[in-house]
């Protein structure tokens, strides 16, 4: 069952945790490349974030939004802004988003976990603690296991080393039987997300990598 103000708690959790890092950052950690993101600066994928958020408050969603072609120009619109204009931008997407995600019947939701992904891909970046974890784990494991049955992605039974209960996602039609993650949560989430998983170490049988990315 859907819990309409979870994706809203999730923003609000990430902000708390994301945005004074933010701000302690030096101007020139804005300018580091994203490993998850290529082509785009740590800057450049939060005035990504901040826009995406933003027409979420606003409700300006005309054809093609959300397509690459979109994003760039989001981020063109925002190359004369000072980063401190992007990082207020944020937090008041953060802010506002979450009812209007909670109001719109689960459509949006998907927002909700990509922004805390991207945080975590920032996080990452900037050699930061809680990349892809943190206080809005759960909220986000929660939505992970909804939208990879809504999508219906492999069927994947995952025995985290982090959590105590074991999550069921995807639901694919058919006979074919779940495929089995061993691990902890931020790797799953990483897979999930088409993230890089160098050096994790977990166990996945049954399933290729790529069966489970939500995002690709």
């Amino acid at each position: 069952m859907r819990d309409p103000e979870l994706p809203g708690r999730l923003l609000l959790a990430e902000r708390d945790a994301l945005l004074p890092l933010l701000r302690a950052r030096p101007g020139a950690d804005f300018a580091l490349p994203t490993a998850a993101c290529p082509g785009w600066s740590v800057r450049e994928l939060l005035a990504h974030c901040s826009a995406v958020l933003m027409r979420v408050v606003e409700s300006r969603f005309e054809p093609g939004v959300f397509s690459p072609e979109s994003n760039d120009r989001d981020i063109a619109d925002r190359a004369g802004w000072s980063t401190g204009e992007v990082v207020d931008e944020l937090e008041r997407g953060m802010t506002e988003a979450g009812p209007v995600i909670a109001g719109a019947g689960g459509v949006l939701d998907g927002i909700a976990l990509g922004e805390w992904v991207h945080a975590g891909d920032v996080r990452e970046t900037l050699g930061a603690p809680g990349a892809y974890g943190g206080a809005g784990l759960p909220y986000a494991l929660t939505l992970l296991v909804r939208i990879s049955r809504e999508k219906e992605r492999v069927p994947l039974h995952a025995d985290l080393d982090d959590v105590d209960e074991p999550l069921r996602l995807g639901s694919v039609p058919g006979d074919r039987p779940p495929a089995r993650y061993l691990g902890d949560s931020a790797t799953l989430v990483r897979l999930c997300s088409g993230r890089p998983v160098d050096g994790a170490r977990y166990e996945l049988a049954g399933a290729k990598e790529e069966e489970l990315n939500l995002f690709g």
